[in-house]
């Protein structure tokens, strides 16, 4: 074979290890020069064969291998690639000294391990089996991007990587100029990385900014990025509070087994004392749970002005579980409990005040077919009770006391819906089923006339409500293109009321209530597609009628869940457009609308919808009012009903648009309009959201309601950015909310300073600032310091 045909050599090897596997290569090559003694080398390769390991796998790639038989090496020159093991070694040249057992590369080496970090340099030495090695003046580059510059380095062990005179820091963009520093680094006179342990420790090290030390560390150590849960000590955060002081959060993640861990977190303030703050998280095979705990025992309980915060002890507790029973069946919950209305606003920092107001508890299946779930809810309010004599409706208590009674426990709340796989009567058939009872334990009323006449969002008692419904439906297209939906339900609902003041708030005196609700009717639409060049467009009119028999006993029941009213283009061909079960609508009602849509092939497209509603025969449900009276302002109330229109715009140039409004069907004066709009233009990310809702006298709201809320973000250069909001009441002319900061984000550091006011908030406070200021540093972590409550 001649020597030309060496170039580019490729071979494979599964015998012994690596040196031996490369003997073996490199002695098989060298006995096809010529001069070459061939039994010597047959002798060596099967005196070899005795010490492989096969499971070895080597692959060489080289210009050129030579093999020194007095000084026992072997030379690989020229673009050389050894693949072993998962380990990929790259060089100029390559060296197997067999007597000292080491590879030697030199020649802008790169070292891929089988982890994928990859390691630079110009000259290294490993070991054997590359569990061992030295270099000088290199660069490690990891998985998660983060890097390790050093002086030199060993790894011993395979396991024990030891750092002299190095940086850690992050990947920067490959944009950035190759000699600008990253932005932040950690230099250290030793850098110790044990993979075994899955820690890196720094001594006598420093932390950097643009290159400068801002902050020395005799001692830092920080689990490997790879890590996700190792015991140690989290980042602080900071407090700054007139009531509390300030403060530091001293947080300590114990990663107690691979299924179960703990976080505690002290926090010293300076007004207040130590705050203390603790979760566990258990994780099962089959689901998980948590369970967190918050508190303090107050120095200054006389800083607090709302109810029972001016307590010594404050705190709360949470449990939050979610496991999976069987196949399509989870069981889980989210319970809290606090021990003042105000916790959770005063103690922003606690690590689940997140969680809210309400606690659940639920059991849910689910299949292709149907669905059931069981849920319970409990409210733990937030507002605090406040005086307001103009509302109050006589001989029950004013309407802002004893806010927390007025609040009903729901126990259960049970829905089952099923859909039949198979056609009924050649159509569609779904049946729902709902059972909700709740229990209220003071009568939240109030009065629009002076207190003559209650009015009633909720009646002390329990009251249990059984509904079932059967919905059928069937579409039909004819050569035209018409499409025809016949459809009908048939719904009864039973009541148990057990009330002691349905005397004086006209609900039945009945302890047992039943209402059936029969209905059908037919739903027609007609599509007209016009094509240009360019695009397409719909024009469809649609037309539903819905006939049914009055609605039975309104005023005489309950009404929990049906008292929101929002009538627009998304309830426009509703069947029943009562948001609950305790309303069921009545009378034949006939729904008309026309549809539009635009498509152009740029991309852009528009949506609109216009339409009304006329109430044709029998009585009409919305203009009856039940004990609430909701309905009287709905724009359904009338036989001809408001107008309701929708409009939605999608640029491709990130612009969307959408709105509703409704408007008076006498002259087409505004009554209800929401409308938002979002942007991205070059450096710019906006929002804005306008509402507006017209006064609603029968339900106690004598003005107009008016808001704009707007947000944006300005890109300043490639990591800088400004951002604000704010809230507005266009209709008393002041700023509810507004906020604005600025921050700075790239691949290792992101940091923000913002500042925020607050005045809808029922603390005593008639503004409630807040100072935010947030630093992150991939791989290390994040912390911030606020401050509320800056009055």
């Amino acid at each position: 074979m001649s020597f030309a045909a060496f170039l580019n050599t490729e071979i494979w090897s599964k015998k012994g290890n690596l040196l031996a596997a490369v003997s073996a290569v490199a002695i098989t090559v060298a006995v096809c020069f010529p001069g070459t003694d061939t039994a010597k080398a047959q002798d060596l390769v099967s005196g070899l064969a005795d010490d492989v390991n096969p499971d070895a796998n080597l692959l060489l790639e080289s210009r050129e291998i030579t093999y020194d038989f007095d000084r026992d090496l072997i030379v690989a020159t020229g673009n050389v690639q050894v693949y072993y093991d998962g380990n990929t070694v790259q060089a100029q040249q390559i060296v197997f000294d067999r007597k000292s057992q080491q590879l030697r590369a030199a020649g802008n080496v790169i070292f891929i391990e089988a982890n994928g970090t990859v390691v630079r340099t110009e000259e290294m030495v490993l070991s054997e089996d590359f569990s061992e090695g030295f270099a000088k003046a290199l660069q490690i580059d990891t998985t998660k991007r983060t890097r390790f510059i050093a002086e030199q380095a060993r790894r011993e062990g395979s396991n024990v990587t030891t750092i002299d005179n190095g940086l850690y820091t992050v990947y920067t963009k490959p944009t950035n100029p190759p000699n600008k520093p990253p932005l932040w680094r950690v230099r250290a006179e030793k850098i110790i990385h044990n993979q075994q342990e899955k820690v890196i420790r720094f001594e006598n090290a420093a932390f950097e900014v643009y290159g400068q030390p801002i902050a020395y560390l005799p001692y830092l150590s920080m689990p490997d990025p790879t890590v996700k849960r190792k015991s140690g000590f989290l980042m602080p955060e900071g407090v700054i509070n007139d009531k509390l002081g300030y403060g530091v959060t001293i947080p300590y993640y114990w990663a107690l087994a691979p299924n179960y861990d703990v976080t505690t977190i002290l926090t010293p303030l300076t007004k207040q004392g130590v705050f203390g703050d603790v979760e566990a998280r258990y994780r099962f095979s089959s689901g998980q749970i948590s369970l967190s705990g918050a508190g303090l025992y107050h120095a200054q309980p006389n800083n607090f002005t709302t109810s029972r915060a001016d307590e010594r002890w404050r705190g709360a507790i949470n449990s939050k579980g979610s496991f999976s029973l069987a196949k399509d069946w989870t069981l889980g919950w989210n319970v809290t409990y606090k021990s003042d209305r105000q916790f959770f606003q005063d103690y922003s920092f606690t690590s689940f005040s997140g969680n809210g107001d309400t606690s659940e508890i639920y059991l849910e299946g689910r299949t292709d077919s149907n669905a059931l779930t069981v849920r319970g809810y409990a409210y733990q309010i937030s507002q605090e009770d406040y005086t307001d004599s103009e509302f109050n409706a006589n001989g029950f208590s004013s309407v802002g006391s004893s806010l927390q009674d007025k609040q009903p426990l729901v126990l259960p709340v049970i829905d089952y819906d099923y859909v039949f796989a198979d056609p009924v009567l050649a159509g569609e058939l779904a049946l729902t089923a709902n059972f909700t009872s709740l229990t209220r334990d003071e009568t939240d009323a109030f009065s629009v006339d002076g207190g003559t006449t209650p009015k009633f969002r909720g009646v002390d008692g329990t009251f249990s409500r059984l509904s079932l419904k059967g919905n059928w439906r069937k579409t039909f297209i004819d050569p035209l293109g018409q499409t025809f939906t016949p459809f009908a339900y048939m719904r009864g609902d039973l009541f148990f009321l057990a009330s002691p003041d349905a005397d004086v708030t006209a609900l039945s005196g009945e302890s047992f209530v039943g209402r059936a609700m029969p209905a059908v009717g037919m739903e027609y639409r007609y599509p007209f597609v016009a094509t240009f060049n360019g695009g397409n467009q719909i024009l469809e009119p649609v037309a539903q009628i819905v006939a049914r028999p009055n609605e039975q006993r309104i005023g005489e029941l309950p009404n929990d869940d049906a008292q929101s009213i929002v009538f627009d283009t998304t309830t426009l061909f509703d069947y029943d457009k009562f948001s609950g079960f305790d309303r069921a609508e009545g009378g034949t009602r006939l729904n008309v609308g026309l549809n539009y849509k635009l498509q152009l092939d740029s991309g852009y497209y528009v949506s609109g919808l216009f339409g009304r509603s006329y109430h044709i025969a029998g009585e009409n449900s919305y203009a009856t009012p039940d004990i609430l009276g909701a309905t009287q302002d709905s724009g359904l109330e009338t036989d001809l009903s408001d107008y309701v229109g929708s409009l939605y715009i999608d640029t491709r140039y990130g612009v969307k648009v959408g709105a509703q409004a409704r408007l008076d069907k006498e002259d087409l004066t505004v009554n209800r309009v929401q409308a938002q709009a979002s942007a991205i233009y070059g450096p710019v990310v906006s929002s804005m959201a306008y509402a507006f809702l017209n006064a609603q006298p029968d339900i106690g709201i004598d003005d107009p309601r008016e808001e704009l809320l707007g947000s944006a973000s300005l890109r300043l250069e490639e990591n800088w950015r400004v951002f604000g909001s704010m809230r507005y009441d266009l209709q008393n002319s002041n700023i509810v909310q507004d906020g604005f900061g600025i921050g700075y984000d790239d691949e290792g550091f992101s940091f923000s300073v913002s500042y925020a006011e607050d005045r809808s908030r029922n603390d005593g406070d008639e503004v409630n600032r807040t100072l935010y200021f947030r630093i992150g540093l991939r791989t290390i972590g994040n912390t911030q310091v606020s401050s509320g409550a800056l009055n």
